[in-house]
Protein backbone atom coordinates (compact mmCIF):
# COMPACT_ATOMS: atom_id res chain seq x y z
CA UNK A 1 0.00 0.00 0.00
CA UNK A 2 0.84 3.38 -0.48
CA UNK A 3 1.11 5.25 2.60
CA UNK A 4 2.14 9.54 2.31
CA UNK A 5 2.87 11.54 5.10
CA UNK A 6 2.27 15.35 4.37
CA UNK A 7 4.05 18.20 6.16
CA UNK A 8 2.15 19.69 9.17
CA UNK A 9 0.82 23.62 7.61
CA UNK A 10 -1.50 24.40 10.82
CA UNK A 11 0.15 27.35 13.21
CA UNK A 12 2.34 26.08 15.79
CA UNK A 13 2.00 22.83 14.86
CA UNK A 14 5.79 21.03 14.63
CA UNK A 15 4.50 17.52 15.04
CA UNK A 16 4.68 14.96 12.17
CA UNK A 17 2.24 11.71 11.39
CA UNK A 18 5.39 9.17 10.94
CA UNK A 19 8.92 8.95 12.48
CA UNK A 20 11.91 7.10 10.68
CA UNK A 21 11.09 4.28 13.16
CA UNK A 22 7.70 3.96 11.90
CA UNK A 23 8.92 4.23 8.37
CA UNK A 24 11.45 1.99 8.52
CA UNK A 25 8.40 -1.01 10.03
CA UNK A 26 6.01 0.10 7.54
CA UNK A 27 8.33 -0.69 4.49
CA UNK A 28 9.67 -3.57 6.45
CA UNK A 29 6.00 -4.51 5.49
CA UNK A 30 5.76 -4.13 2.34
CA UNK A 31 4.42 -1.07 2.13
CA UNK A 32 5.12 2.21 0.22
CA UNK A 33 6.08 5.38 1.94
CA UNK A 34 6.40 8.75 1.08
CA UNK A 35 6.94 12.09 3.16
CA UNK A 36 6.70 15.68 1.98
CA UNK A 37 10.43 16.77 2.03
CA UNK A 38 10.96 18.60 5.24
CA UNK A 39 7.90 17.03 6.93
CA UNK A 40 9.90 16.21 10.09
CA UNK A 41 12.09 19.14 10.60
CA UNK A 42 10.39 20.90 13.17
CA UNK A 43 10.25 17.56 15.11
CA UNK A 44 14.02 16.90 14.28
CA UNK A 45 13.70 14.51 12.09
CA UNK A 46 15.63 15.31 9.12
CA UNK A 47 15.13 14.43 5.32
CA UNK A 48 18.02 12.10 5.25
CA UNK A 49 16.57 10.23 8.30
CA UNK A 50 13.21 9.16 6.53
CA UNK A 51 15.36 8.33 3.53
CA UNK A 52 17.79 5.60 5.31
CA UNK A 53 14.55 4.59 6.92
CA UNK A 54 13.35 3.73 2.94
CA UNK A 55 10.69 6.28 2.59
CA UNK A 56 10.64 8.66 -0.46
CA UNK A 57 10.86 12.22 0.09
CA UNK A 58 7.91 13.95 -2.66
CA UNK A 59 6.19 17.36 -2.38
CA UNK A 60 2.63 17.45 -1.10
CA UNK A 61 0.65 16.53 -3.99
CA UNK A 62 2.73 12.89 -3.73
CA UNK A 63 2.20 12.67 -0.31
CA UNK A 64 -1.50 13.74 -0.30
CA UNK A 65 -2.39 11.07 -3.77
CA UNK A 66 -1.37 8.36 -1.77
CA UNK A 67 -3.84 5.50 -0.72
CA UNK A 68 -3.64 6.02 3.21
CA UNK A 69 -2.61 9.68 4.17
CA UNK A 70 -1.36 9.85 7.92
CA UNK A 71 -2.04 13.22 9.12
CA UNK A 72 -1.38 14.64 12.53
CA UNK A 73 -4.71 17.57 12.20
CA UNK A 74 -7.82 17.13 9.72
CA UNK A 75 -6.44 18.50 6.46
CA UNK A 76 -7.24 22.73 5.88
CA UNK A 77 -9.49 24.17 2.39
CA UNK A 78 -6.30 24.02 0.49
CA UNK A 79 -4.99 20.19 1.60
CA UNK A 80 -8.85 18.97 1.04
CA UNK A 81 -8.93 18.57 -3.02
CA UNK A 82 -5.18 17.13 -2.75
CA UNK A 83 -7.03 14.43 -1.58
CA UNK A 84 -8.28 11.98 -4.21
CA UNK A 85 -12.04 10.08 -3.96
CA UNK A 86 -11.32 7.11 -1.77
CA UNK A 87 -8.37 8.13 -0.03
CA UNK A 88 -8.48 6.61 3.68
CA UNK A 89 -7.10 9.17 5.94
CA UNK A 90 -6.14 8.97 9.36
CA UNK A 91 -5.53 11.18 12.29
CA UNK A 92 -6.89 13.57 15.30
CA UNK A 93 -9.55 14.92 13.10
CA UNK A 94 -11.73 16.56 15.46
CA UNK A 95 -14.82 14.38 15.59
CA UNK A 96 -16.98 16.91 17.55
CA UNK A 97 -16.49 19.35 14.65
CA UNK A 98 -19.54 18.83 12.94
CA UNK A 99 -18.89 21.70 9.87
CA UNK A 100 -15.21 19.39 9.28
CA UNK A 101 -16.91 16.05 9.47
CA UNK A 102 -19.15 16.97 6.18
CA UNK A 103 -16.36 18.47 4.67
CA UNK A 104 -14.25 15.28 4.88
CA UNK A 105 -17.76 13.22 3.76
CA UNK A 106 -18.14 15.83 0.73
CA UNK A 107 -14.34 14.82 -0.22
CA UNK A 108 -15.07 11.19 -0.99
CA UNK A 109 -12.62 9.93 1.61
CA UNK A 110 -12.56 7.60 4.41
CA UNK A 111 -11.33 9.16 7.67
CA UNK A 112 -10.88 7.88 10.94
CA UNK A 113 -10.65 10.11 13.81
CA UNK A 114 -7.96 8.23 16.14
CA UNK A 115 -9.51 10.81 19.52
CA UNK A 116 -13.07 8.47 19.34
CA UNK A 117 -10.95 4.99 20.00
CA UNK A 118 -12.35 3.76 22.84
CA UNK A 119 -10.63 3.53 26.20
CA UNK A 120 -10.25 -0.29 26.58
CA UNK A 121 -6.91 -2.27 27.12
CA UNK A 122 -7.00 -2.87 23.52
CA UNK A 123 -7.34 0.43 22.75
CA UNK A 124 -4.56 1.61 24.65
CA UNK A 125 -1.04 1.70 22.20
CA UNK A 126 -3.39 3.50 19.68
CA UNK A 127 -4.97 6.06 22.47
CA UNK A 128 -3.79 9.85 20.76
CA UNK A 129 -5.59 11.76 23.57
CA UNK A 130 -3.57 10.04 26.23
CA UNK A 131 0.04 9.98 24.46
CA UNK A 132 -0.25 13.56 23.74
CA UNK A 133 -2.08 14.56 27.14
CA UNK A 134 0.78 12.89 28.80
CA UNK A 135 3.33 15.10 27.47
CA UNK A 136 0.90 18.73 27.31
CA UNK A 137 0.46 17.84 31.69
CA UNK A 138 4.43 17.62 31.82
CA UNK A 139 5.01 20.65 29.50
CA UNK A 140 2.59 22.70 31.50
CA UNK A 141 4.22 22.48 34.62
CA UNK A 142 7.55 23.24 33.32
CA UNK A 143 6.01 26.40 31.21
CA UNK A 144 4.44 27.40 34.39
CA UNK A 145 7.45 27.23 36.19
CA UNK A 146 9.44 29.53 33.72
CA UNK A 147 6.90 32.00 34.36
CA UNK A 148 7.13 31.94 38.22
CA UNK A 149 9.33 34.42 39.56
CA UNK A 150 10.52 31.52 42.27
CA UNK A 151 12.05 28.00 42.97
CA UNK A 152 9.98 25.29 42.64
CA UNK A 153 11.67 23.55 45.40
CA UNK A 154 12.31 24.14 48.79
CA UNK A 155 15.65 25.85 49.29
CA UNK A 156 17.63 26.24 52.54
CA UNK A 157 20.99 28.41 51.91
CA UNK A 158 22.91 30.53 53.47
CA UNK A 159 20.80 33.66 53.12
CA UNK A 160 17.94 31.89 54.35
CA UNK A 161 15.28 29.28 53.55
CA UNK A 162 12.57 29.55 50.36
CA UNK A 163 9.43 27.59 50.72
CA UNK A 164 8.44 25.32 48.19
CA UNK A 165 5.71 26.56 45.35
CA UNK A 166 2.49 25.05 45.95
CA UNK A 167 1.00 23.94 42.95
CA UNK A 168 -2.95 23.28 42.35
CA UNK A 169 -3.31 20.68 39.36
CA UNK A 170 -7.39 20.60 38.07
CA UNK A 171 -8.46 17.94 36.63
CA UNK A 172 -6.88 14.16 37.42
CA UNK A 173 -6.94 12.89 33.85
CA UNK A 174 -3.68 11.51 32.11
CA UNK A 175 -2.57 15.33 31.36
CA UNK A 176 -2.94 16.16 35.67
CA UNK A 177 -1.46 13.23 36.39
CA UNK A 178 1.29 13.44 34.47
CA UNK A 179 1.49 17.12 35.83
CA UNK A 180 1.45 16.42 39.41
CA UNK A 181 4.24 13.78 38.88
CA UNK A 182 6.22 16.29 36.75
CA UNK A 183 5.32 19.29 39.88
CA UNK A 184 6.47 16.52 42.87
CA UNK A 185 9.96 15.77 40.91
CA UNK A 186 10.34 19.71 41.04
CA UNK A 187 10.07 19.75 44.61
CA UNK A 188 6.44 21.41 44.85
CA UNK A 189 4.14 20.99 47.11
CA UNK A 190 0.78 19.70 45.16
CA UNK A 191 -2.78 19.37 45.66
CA UNK A 192 -5.52 18.09 42.94
CA UNK A 193 -8.65 17.98 42.72
CA UNK A 194 -11.26 15.64 40.48
CA UNK A 195 -15.04 14.75 40.32
CA UNK A 196 -13.94 10.99 40.08
CA UNK A 197 -13.41 9.83 43.40
CA UNK A 198 -11.23 6.71 41.98
CA UNK A 199 -9.07 8.80 41.01
CA UNK A 200 -8.20 9.76 44.65
CA UNK A 201 -5.70 6.99 45.03
CA UNK A 202 -3.88 7.81 41.78
CA UNK A 203 -3.51 11.38 43.26
CA UNK A 204 -1.97 10.27 46.30
CA UNK A 205 0.32 7.65 45.11
CA UNK A 206 1.79 10.62 43.10
CA UNK A 207 2.19 13.05 46.17
CA UNK A 208 -0.90 14.79 46.24
CA UNK A 209 -3.07 16.01 48.44
CA UNK A 210 -6.60 15.38 47.24
CA UNK A 211 -8.79 18.09 47.83
CA UNK A 212 -12.28 15.65 48.56
CA UNK A 213 -15.61 17.23 48.08
CA UNK A 214 -18.47 15.23 49.35
CA UNK A 215 -21.25 13.64 47.45
CA UNK A 216 -24.43 14.62 49.35
CA UNK A 217 -27.08 12.66 46.48
CA UNK A 218 -27.08 9.41 44.44
CA UNK A 219 -26.68 11.61 41.55
CA UNK A 220 -23.97 13.30 42.04
CA UNK A 221 -22.43 9.64 43.02
CA UNK A 222 -23.67 8.81 39.63
CA UNK A 223 -22.51 11.49 37.72
CA UNK A 224 -18.86 10.96 39.40
CA UNK A 225 -18.41 7.87 37.87
CA UNK A 226 -17.88 8.97 34.35
CA UNK A 227 -18.71 7.24 31.51
CA UNK A 228 -15.12 5.59 29.22
CA UNK A 229 -13.00 6.78 31.67
CA UNK A 230 -13.87 10.57 30.95
CA UNK A 231 -16.01 12.76 33.22
CA UNK A 232 -19.40 13.92 33.18
CA UNK A 233 -20.98 17.12 33.70
CA UNK A 234 -21.77 17.17 37.66
CA UNK A 235 -24.85 18.19 38.83
CA UNK A 236 -25.09 22.39 40.20
CA UNK A 237 -25.04 21.40 43.80
CA UNK A 238 -21.56 19.22 44.08
CA UNK A 239 -20.12 22.28 41.33
CA UNK A 240 -20.67 25.00 43.81
CA UNK A 241 -19.20 23.13 46.45
CA UNK A 242 -16.63 22.36 44.80
CA UNK A 243 -16.05 26.10 43.26
CA UNK A 244 -15.94 27.20 46.85
CA UNK A 245 -13.10 24.58 47.73
CA UNK A 246 -11.25 25.47 44.70
CA UNK A 247 -11.47 29.09 45.15
CA UNK A 248 -10.28 28.83 48.76
CA UNK A 249 -7.11 26.99 47.67
CA UNK A 250 -6.30 28.35 44.56
CA UNK A 251 -5.74 31.68 46.82
CA UNK A 252 -3.04 29.77 48.72
CA UNK A 253 -1.76 28.50 45.46
CA UNK A 254 1.73 29.89 43.48
CA UNK A 255 0.83 27.55 40.07
CA UNK A 256 -2.66 26.05 39.06
CA UNK A 257 -2.71 23.45 36.34
CA UNK A 258 -6.11 23.26 34.82
CA UNK A 259 -7.05 19.85 32.38
CA UNK A 260 -10.79 19.35 32.68
CA UNK A 261 -11.97 19.06 29.79
CA UNK A 262 -15.78 17.12 28.57
CA UNK A 263 -15.65 15.40 24.88
CA UNK A 264 -18.06 16.99 22.98
CA UNK A 265 -19.12 19.64 25.64
CA UNK A 266 -17.27 23.05 26.76
CA UNK A 267 -14.90 22.86 29.59
CA UNK A 268 -15.84 23.64 32.95
CA UNK A 269 -15.51 26.56 34.78
CA UNK A 270 -13.19 25.85 37.34
CA UNK A 271 -11.59 29.12 38.19
CA UNK A 272 -13.59 32.03 38.41
CA UNK A 273 -12.57 35.37 36.85
CA UNK A 274 -13.22 36.68 41.26
CA UNK A 275 -10.68 33.97 41.77
CA UNK A 276 -8.18 35.57 39.84
CA UNK A 277 -9.03 38.56 42.11
CA UNK A 278 -8.13 37.30 44.85
CA UNK A 279 -4.84 34.97 44.18
CA UNK A 280 -1.34 35.93 44.74
CA UNK A 281 0.67 38.72 42.75
CA UNK A 282 3.01 36.94 40.85
CA UNK A 283 0.70 33.39 40.78
CA UNK A 284 0.33 31.50 37.65
CA UNK A 285 -2.30 29.78 35.44
CA UNK A 286 -1.85 27.23 32.81
CA UNK A 287 -5.26 26.44 30.99
CA UNK A 288 -4.80 23.33 29.12
CA UNK A 289 -8.73 23.86 27.86
CA UNK A 290 -8.58 27.41 26.58
CA UNK A 291 -10.97 27.91 23.51
CA UNK A 292 -12.77 25.18 24.97
CA UNK A 293 -14.56 27.18 27.95
CA UNK A 294 -18.00 28.87 27.71
CA UNK A 295 -18.73 31.52 24.97
CA UNK A 296 -18.82 34.40 26.75
CA UNK A 297 -19.37 37.64 24.60
CA UNK A 298 -18.24 35.96 21.25
CA UNK A 299 -15.02 34.19 22.91
CA UNK A 300 -14.31 31.27 24.67
CA UNK A 301 -11.66 31.29 27.83
CA UNK A 302 -11.15 27.73 28.98
CA UNK A 303 -11.46 26.36 32.72
CA UNK A 304 -10.90 30.09 33.34
CA UNK A 305 -13.18 32.56 31.32
CA UNK A 306 -9.95 35.17 31.43
CA UNK A 307 -7.97 32.58 29.82
CA UNK A 308 -7.27 34.13 26.11
CA UNK A 309 -5.97 31.58 23.65
CA UNK A 310 -2.51 31.07 22.62
CA UNK A 311 -1.47 33.64 24.44
CA UNK A 312 -0.05 34.22 27.56
CA UNK A 313 -1.61 37.54 29.77
CA UNK A 314 -1.67 39.17 33.23
CA UNK A 315 -4.48 40.13 35.11
CA UNK A 316 -5.08 40.97 38.58
CA UNK A 317 -1.35 39.95 38.75
CA UNK A 318 -2.16 36.90 37.47
CA UNK A 319 -0.05 35.05 34.86
CA UNK A 320 -2.54 33.40 32.77
CA UNK A 321 -1.02 30.88 30.28
CA UNK A 322 -3.60 29.86 27.02
CA UNK A 323 -1.19 27.49 24.59
CA UNK A 324 -3.03 25.17 23.44
CA UNK A 325 -0.37 22.83 21.44
CA UNK A 326 1.92 22.26 24.54
CA UNK A 327 2.39 18.66 23.07
CA UNK A 328 3.70 20.48 19.77
CA UNK A 329 6.56 21.98 22.06
CA UNK A 330 7.73 18.79 23.05
CA UNK A 331 7.59 17.93 19.21
CA UNK A 332 9.96 15.13 18.81
CA UNK A 333 8.79 12.75 21.46
CA UNK A 334 5.19 13.79 21.07
CA UNK A 335 5.83 12.74 16.96
CA UNK A 336 7.26 9.25 18.79
CA UNK A 337 4.42 8.37 20.47
CA UNK A 338 1.62 9.55 17.72
CA UNK A 339 3.66 8.06 14.97
CA UNK A 340 3.89 4.83 16.86
CA UNK A 341 -0.39 5.10 17.93
CA UNK A 342 -0.67 5.26 13.94
CA UNK A 343 1.74 2.41 13.48
CA UNK A 344 -0.64 0.44 16.01
CA UNK A 345 -4.17 1.35 13.97
CA UNK A 346 -2.66 1.06 10.53
CA UNK A 347 -2.68 -2.70 11.64
CA UNK A 348 -6.26 -2.86 12.28
CA UNK A 349 -7.18 -1.30 8.79
CA UNK A 350 -4.48 -2.97 6.28
CA UNK A 351 -4.18 -6.56 6.16
CA UNK A 352 -0.59 -8.63 6.11
CA UNK A 353 -0.91 -8.30 2.51
CA UNK A 354 -1.25 -4.84 2.02
CA UNK A 355 -4.73 -4.54 1.11
CA UNK A 356 -7.29 -2.11 3.12
CA UNK A 357 -9.85 -4.20 5.40
CA UNK A 358 -12.28 -1.70 7.16
CA UNK A 359 -14.14 -4.55 9.47
CA UNK A 360 -16.91 -2.76 11.04
CA UNK A 361 -17.11 -5.76 13.38
CA UNK A 362 -13.89 -4.19 15.15
CA UNK A 363 -15.09 -1.77 18.46
CA UNK A 364 -11.71 0.84 17.60
CA UNK A 365 -12.12 0.37 13.40
CA UNK A 366 -15.82 1.04 13.95
CA UNK A 367 -15.69 4.00 17.33
CA UNK A 368 -13.12 5.79 14.69
CA UNK A 369 -14.78 5.69 11.44
CA UNK A 370 -15.84 8.93 10.71
CA UNK A 371 -17.41 9.23 7.16
CA UNK A 372 -17.33 6.95 4.53
CA UNK A 373 -19.21 7.13 0.72
CA UNK A 374 -19.97 10.45 1.35
CA UNK A 375 -22.14 9.73 4.85
CA UNK A 376 -20.98 10.96 7.89
CA UNK A 377 -21.11 7.97 10.18
CA UNK A 378 -21.18 7.56 13.91
CA UNK A 379 -18.49 6.06 16.41
CA UNK A 380 -17.89 9.39 18.84
CA UNK A 381 -17.27 8.21 21.76
CA UNK A 382 -18.73 10.10 24.70
CA UNK A 383 -22.17 9.99 22.44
Amino acid sequence: MHIGVPAETRANEARVAATPETVKKLVSQGHRVTVQRGAGVPASYIDDAFTAAGAELVDANTAFAAELVLKVHSPNEAELPLLKPGTVLAGMLDPFNAENNARLAAAGITAFALEAAPRTTRAQSLDVLSSQANIAGYKAVLVASNIYQRFMPMLMTAAGTVKAARVLVLGAGVAGLQAIATAKRLGAVIEASDVRPAVKEQIESLGAKFLDVPYETDEEREAAVGVGGYARPMPPSWLARQSVLVAERAKQADIVIATALIPGRPAPTLIAAETVQQMKPGSVIVDLAAGRGPEDEGRRGGNCPLTEVDQVVTKHGVHLVGYTNLASMVAADASALYARNLLDFIKLIVTKEGALNIDMADDIVAATLLCRDGQVTRGIKGD
